[in-house]
């Protein structure tokens, strides 16, 4: 009997290191697995010229009468759009704002805003998008002009656009990826490896930013002050390593 109960304590014990054999096996094949891939991040950078252009303008009237400053207001407008059209802007290519009127109370003293009414303000934008990037770029600076002629103008910086980001983006994405292959070619020289197929490619971050800015961010930057601006593309790729 006693006989017996050893043989089968050792059928048992044999059943239980064949297990834990293969299961050591299996382990020891996932941690390999696991170490021969590579993580690289690859980047790419194209200097480019913004080719669209968005400018906006402030015109304002003040009086103590609204139909004064009404008149005071499309009187400039005129100025505005003649102006305009003098710098070789076509009339459809000029939009205004609708008008937007401010009611002026007395001030009291200490601050304190009174009920009697004193005046009012009346303003509006003019905004011109167009592709003649160098002609809306001397206009935005020398519209101040307008001030010699009675209009309160205010001239606000242009912001400045490229219209072929979709299709540029694409090929930035592969150019950091052909970078990403190249470094991780290089770190396996060093260490007598080989890099194989590429297993897995994420996105990182896309930016325009102004030329030799040296400005970084997380979450991407879309600049839209410069003419002259820079794109970075940033790809993380997977390689599995021989």
């Amino acid at each position: 009997m006693k006989e017996k109960s050893s043989i089968i304590i050792s059928i048992i014990i044999s059943v239980a290191l064949i297990v834990s054999a293969a299961f050591i096996s299996y382990g020891i094949r996932n941690v390999k697995s696991s170490k021969n891939t590579i993580i690289i991040t690859g980047s790419a950078k194209r200097q480019i010229k913004s080719d669209f252009v968005k400018w906006t303008g402030y015109f304002s009237a003040y009086s103590s009468s609204l139909n004064e400053a009404y008149n005071v207001l499309k009187d400039s407008n005129n100025k505005v759009k003649k102006y305009l059209m003098s710098k070789g802007i076509e009339e459809k290519d000029i939009v205004f704002s609708s008008i937007n009127t401010q009611v002026k109370n007395e001030i009291l003293p200490y601050g304190m805003i009174g009920n009697k009414v004193e005046g009012y303000m009346l303003s509006q934008n003019v905004e011109i998008k167009s592709y003649n990037v160098d002609l809306i770029t001397e206009i935005s600076r020398e519209s101040t002009e307008l001030i010699n002629q009675g209009v309160h103008f205010e001239s606000y910086p242009p912001q400045y656009y490229y219209t072929k980001i979709a299709e540029l983006k694409i090929d930035m994405l592969g150019l950091a990826t052909n970078d990403a292959m190249q470094r991780a070619q290089q770190i396996a020289k060093n260490t007598n490896t080989k890099v194989g197929r590429l297993r897995a490619a994420k996105m990182g971050v896309f930016q325009i930013t102004p030329l030799y800015s040296t400005e970084v961010s997380d979450t991407g930057i879309f600049d839209t002050s410069s003419i002259d601006k820079e794109i970075t593309a940033v790809v993380n790729c997977e390689f599995e390593i021989k």
